[in-house]
């Protein structure tokens, strides 16, 4: 029987007590001591043997082997913990004093009548080792740091859940304006980006806060959390307010000015209940409390619609709206507002229009009524001087055309002639003539637009192009693109334009062709029939992957 020391029983116990204070499991600290035990024995024995060590779970006895593999012999390039099938035959037997040991597949081969494996393993044991202090200061680091990874792991498994929730924890300290907040098992990081602008906390504070993202991370904080996040209020009156717990309201969207106002947009699925007095609450008891976390945020609660227009109107309250003019194609409105409202409009700073759009997702212009009434009789003018040069009318009759809506020399060349029939005044050889000189005007700027590409270096092969105008490859000539391939090569939002985001920002990028009012898609279409053309592309993989996308997108909507 194996007599069991103190020292060994300590053992045990040490691995359980730190099991226990780090809320990790006691296996794993044992792994730990016996890889720290391991390392230590290669620094006697040599760091190109393979040595393992094996805590026994119930004596703490530790048994010390070492691991040769059986590899082939071109594939041999450590010999001491290596052996060809020809230099392990003579080892290849049944131990007979239980100190060597051989295995295969993971359990012991108890069969010896044929020859040894590439993959089989010979373990010898061989004398335990006495830790020095060096050795011993080795393998605490390598404890420690083993007992940190499981505690990281640990802490990720139990809060990667929790993301997108609020969470209750005290603050520890502060590092460079960063709170390191306590959070019952783990520790987590409300960067200084993410504070209100006016707080200030001090240890043991008690705190609540948004969980914006929990991710792996080797070093360093693996929970973050921001009290400035738009949802953070969101789940504050999720809390407050048990319609919108229950489903009953809707949180639809959230815009915020952290620490000085924010806007929301709620709407009732229950006719009988009012959104807004919900969320109010009772002498606005509910809203207070969301105020009184976010340090006095002022709070405009605004019943959403589905219409852009109305929406709007709603959004930019306290301010009055007279007109709202919306451009589909720009993803952008017009609010004319009462020269009187319009500072209300702007907010201090421009911070009501900005709140307003993001909480629409729009951009927003805001015009009085009388700088509307300017730039729509600028518009006036601009039109009516274009119809009198270009197709030789007189003033009246050019004010007629674009009182009747015309805008361009396009509409009155190609629309069809009865719409110009019921213009007063108007008979059928005066549509005739209108449209004959429209076209002659047209198609002598598309002449010169072609010879200016030309001119620019434009060949053929982008001219011909089906799907281009003369002025949309002069356009592109200008910018240096003046083949096929070089067409072939750009990018969807390269000749249609689109928006990006800088620095929470949204900047517009000018499109090549976005004067032509050349969509994304259609630009997508082009430039894919040009590489089609061009052998870049197969068009059966293109037809294949068109399928499959329309497929999984089925698919989701049924699954939805």
């Amino acid at each position: 029987m194996a007599i069991t020391s103190a020292n060994q029983l300590e053992l045990l116990q040490t691995a359980e007590a730190v099991a226990r204070e780090k809320m990790i499991e006691p296996e794993l600290v044992i792994e730990a001591m016996e890889d720290s035990l391991a390392r230590a024995a290669k620094s006697r024995y040599g760091s190109e043997m393979d040595i393992r060590v094996k805590i026994d779970r119930k004596t703490g006895n530790a048994t010390f082997t070492r691991a040769r593999t059986v590899v082939d012999e071109e594939e041999l390039e450590n010999y001491q913990a290596q052996l060809t099938p020809a230099q392990a035959k003579p080892y290849f037997e049944a131990p007979g004093d239980g100190r060597a040991l051989w295995i295969r597949d993971g359990a012991a081969i108890e069969d010896f009548s044929g020859a040894p494996q590439p993959g089989d393993v010979f373990e010898e044991q061989v004398p335990p080792v006495d830790l020095g202090r060096i050795a011993a200061q080795s393998a605490k680091q390598v404890i420690l740091q083993r007992v940190r990874e499981a505690e990281r792991d640990r802490q990720y498994e139990e809060f990667k859940d929790r993301a997108g929730t609020i969470i209750n924890g005290i603050v520890k300290r502060e590092e460079y304006g960063n709170i390191i907040v306590d959070i019952g098992r783990g520790e987590a990081i409300l960067r200084r980006n993410e504070k209100i602008g006016r707080e200030s906390y001090r240890p043991n504070d008690r705190i609540r806060a948004y969980v914006k993202d929990v991710r792996r991370e080797t070093r360093g904080p693996q929970i973050f959390l921001s009290r400035t996040d738009p949802q953070f209020m969101a789940e504050l009156f999720k809390m407050e307010v048990p319609e919108i717990y229950d489903g009953i309201i809707e949180i639809k969207a959230v815009a915020r000015d952290p620490g000085s106002r924010a806007k929301i947009a709620v709407i009732s699925y229950d006719n009988s209940i009012d959104p807004v007095g919900a969320c109010v609450g009772m002498r606005g008891s509910r809203v207070q409390a969301v105020v009184g976390e976010l340090q006095g945020e002022k709070i405009d609660i605004i019943p959403w619609n589905d219409d852009q227009a109305t929406f709007l109107v709603n959004a930019l309250q306290p301010a009055e709206v007279s007109k709202v003019v919306f451009d589909e194609d720009a993803n952008k409105i017009e609010v004319v507002v009462p020269d009187e409202q319009l500072s209300l409009a702007i907010g201090r700073r421009g911070q009501n229009v900005r709140l307003a759009s993001q909480l629409t997702g729009l951009d927003i212009d805001i015009l009085t009524e009388e700088e509307e009434s300017k730039r729509r009789q600028a518009e006036f003018n601009a039109r009516t001087a274009l119809f009198m040069e270009a197709l030789d009318l007189d003033e009246f009759f050019a004010q007629l055309l674009v009182a009747e809506g015309f805008t361009d020399l396009e509409e009155v060349a190609y629309i069809d002639q009865d719409e110009l029939l019921t213009i007063d005044g108007v008979d059928q050889g005066t549509a005739e003539e209108l449209q004959a000189r429209a076209r002659d005007v047209l198609e002598a700027r598309a002449k010169a637009a072609l010879e200016n590409a030309r001119a620019l270096g434009a060949e053929d092969s982008l001219i011909d192009f089906e799907g281009l105008t003369p002025q949309m490859v002069e356009a592109l000539a200008k910018d240096d693109v003046k083949t096929l391939e070089d067409f072939a090569t750009c990018a969807d939002w390269e000749l249609a334009g689109g928006w990006t985001t800088v620095n929470g920002q949204r900047v517009k990028d000018e499109g090549l062709l976005e004067p032509f009012e050349v969509s994304l898609e259609e630009a997508q279409t082009m430039v894919m029939t040009a590489r089609v053309m061009l052998g870049w592309v197969d068009p059966d993989e293109l037809v294949a992957a068109s399928a499959n996308t329309a497929e999984g997108e089925t698919a989701e909507e049924a699954g939805a």
